[in-house]
């Protein structure tokens, strides 16, 4: 390798170091489980662990943060995608949400099932689990529209 080569090489490196100092914040918001959907809602156990195991990384308080969200750049994507899963909808302040707002948030879990948007593929390429399969997009579908 070129010196131009060794220079570029140790600069990246250094900058990948330097990056490591500057870690997301992983601690989950204060979670009052009376405000969850789960607890205002009848939830058949199936359909919680569905939205467990596929929707509530993002869309709760409750995000499990795995090995990988300790290592910069990817931990502030992540961390980006939790904080704008959590904006759009929070499946743990569902009792904060107004009636008209419960109602818009359910047709568009609808329509991101439907259209498979959701959970999105950079998420179950990593949590294989999370992937859902025709029958359980289904289940989530009806039970998220007979809430309607």
């Amino acid at each position: 390798m070129n010196k131009k080569g060794t220079t570029i090489l140790a600069i990246v490196a250094i900058l990948a170091v330097m990056m490591q100092f500057f870690p997301i914040d992983k601690t989950n918001p204060v979670l009052d489980p009376s405000k969850d959907i789960t607890a205002i809602h009848p939830v058949p156990n199936d359909i919680k662990l569905l939205l467990q195991g596929s929707c509530y990384d993002c869309h709760s308080n409750q995000t499990a943060y795995p090995w990988y969200t300790s290592v910069a750049p990817v931990s502030w994507w992540i961390k980006h995608h939790i904080n704008e899963g959590r904006e759009h909808l929070n499946f743990s302040t569902w009792a904060d949400y107004s009636t008209e707002r419960k109602e818009h948030k359910l047709e568009e879990c609808v329509e991101e099932l439907k259209e498979g948007e959701m959970p999105l593929e950079s998420y179950t390429w990593m949590h294989g689990n999370a992937k859902l399969s025709p029958e359980d997009r289904q289940k989530l579908v009806d039970w998220f529209s007979n809430l309607q």
